[in-house]
């Protein structure tokens, strides 16, 4: 087998590249999923629990309709990311826009990866995922730097590190959270 070159920090990291149609709804089954042999599971949408930890505050009622809108009609095209929480319940980590979309659509199914993780790489994960995401607000940003910091008793520089920003962002975005209201 050849020997992939890059950094392996893109979405096959998190997305395998052998996914195909048929796998998604083939496989074996559990009470709340359908797992395929690509390591995706169609998972309950009322199985999912949100993450308490979401950075984002603040979710637009026209943008999630829309999405609702779209994944009426086509279905959810990226899979959102979970970890499980007993036997048959699951943590959302990544995802939480195309989860609420698809229970407002009334989809009883969702796609789904399953990661095993504790808490702290769950929080990181979900963390640093919606901070590469443009549409969270400065301050959203700014609090999110704020609790890896605390969470994780990083420094600015492990943060920029962990983000993929300058320890000069990092610490001139955390500078927003002790201005005036």
């Amino acid at each position: 087998m050849a020997r992939r070159s890059g950094l392996g920090k893109g979405l096959d990291a998190l997305i395998p590249t052998n996914r195909n149609n048929s796998t998604t709804t083939s496989g074996t089954s559990t009470n709340n999923g359908t797992e395929s042999a690509t390591g995706l599971k169609d998972i309950a949408v009322n199985a999912i629990d949100p993450n308490p930890n979401q950075p984002r505050v603040h979710f637009d009622e026209a943008a999630l309709a829309e999405l609702t809108a779209s994944i009426s009609a086509i279905g959810v095209l990226q899979p959102i990311l979970v970890r499980p929480e007993g036997s048959d319940r699951y943590q959302l980590i990544a995802g939480e826009r195309r989860w609420r979309a698809a229970s407002r659509a009334g989809l009883q199914m969702i796609p789904a990866i399953v990661r095993v993780t504790d808490d702290v790489s769950s929080v990181e994960q979900a963390l640093v995922e919606n901070l590469h995401r443009q549409d969270l607000t400065p301050l959203e940003e700014a609090a999110a730097y704020q609790q890896l910091l605390e969470d994780f008793n990083m420094t600015h520089e492990q943060v920029a590190s962990k983000v993929g920003k300058s320890r000069s962002a990092i610490t001139n975005a955390l500078r927003l959270l002790g201005l005036p209201p």
